[in-house]
């Protein structure tokens, strides 16, 4: 008795390539002192010493934040540029890369208006007196992100965006194959690249071992590098008093990728990642 074979027991037996490796990685970059009522409160009143958290005093964050970035774009020649609606952020990207003639750099700052959590402060007032007095309301609101697009010597094309509106969230999003990318191609390792993996590589025990080396304190790394070149919203005394971003995961997807090949009866190969 004969069991019918599948194509994917065909492909199996053809296997060129297997390696596992970290895809695309999402982070939420937040300040995680300020993403609580009581947090705002207190640094504005005991760092920053105001005698309330008001929308005033977030401006007072806020508005020089927006202008560093408008004068940065200037100085530094780079388009700033609303995105259209329906128009693909990443599509963009990729026309400002494919012109690029650095190996590191940023490309251009893109402006979107889109739903952030925000702490807002409200007026209530006082039951026995009736005098009205500030409150802190945590809320979400339309307000304008600005987006970073660039590519890294050792990390390839990533963006990191922006909140405009205090605290002034952050994302940070990274590719770990075009990170592996990179790294072969330092190493002087042969490979062919496919838009998002790795058909074939010359040494594939050193192509896992890549893989398996991104780190945390690599993206780490990553983002205190770029930090330190981009506008700030924090001043360096609200930065030296523990008022610091870190970096939190909100997606991260895997990859386990298997390549193969196989020769039909007609003679022709055929390639499957």
């Amino acid at each position: 008795m004969s069991l019918p074979t599948s194509v994917a027991d065909v492909i199996q037996n053809h296997v060129t390539l297997t390696v596992e490796c970290l895809d695309r990685l999402y982070l939420n970059v937040i300040q995680p002192r300020l993403q609580k009522e009581n947090g705002v409160a207190w640094f504005f009143r005991y760092h920053r010493g105001e005698l309330f958290a008001t929308a005033k005093t977030m401006a007072g964050v806020t508005r020089p934040f927006v202008e560093a970035i408008e004068r940065f774009a200037q100085e530094q020649s780079l388009d700033l540029i609303t995105f259209a609606r329906g128009r693909r952020k990443d599509e963009i990207a990729r026309e400002y890369l494919a012109k690029f003639p650095l190996r590191e750099g940023l490309l251009f700052i893109g402006k979107a208006q889109e739903k952030a959590a925000v702490v807002r402060t409200i007026s209530k007032k006082n039951p026995n007196s009736g005098r009205s007095y500030p409150w802190l309301d945590k809320t979400t609101a339309m307000v304008n992100h600005y987006y970073f697009y660039g590519v890294d010597e050792d990390f390839g094309p990533f963006f990191i965006k922006f909140g405009s509106y205090f605290p002034c969230n952050a994302k940070l999003c990274l590719n770990g194959h075009e990170y592996v990318k990179r790294q072969l191609a330092k190493e002087g390792i042969a490979f062919e690249a496919l838009d998002n993996g790795i058909r074939s590589c010359a040494n594939p025990k050193r192509l896992q071992e890549i893989c398996d080396g991104l780190s945390p304190e690599k993206i780490q790394a990553f983002w205190q590098k770029w930090v330190e070149r981009l506008p700030h919203p924090f001043t360096a005394q609200d930065r030296a008093a523990g008022f610091q971003y870190q970096l939190f995961i909100q997606q991260a997807e895997f990859a386990a990728r298997k390549c193969s090949t196989v020769r039909s009866r007609a003679g022709c190969s055929s390639s499957k990642c």
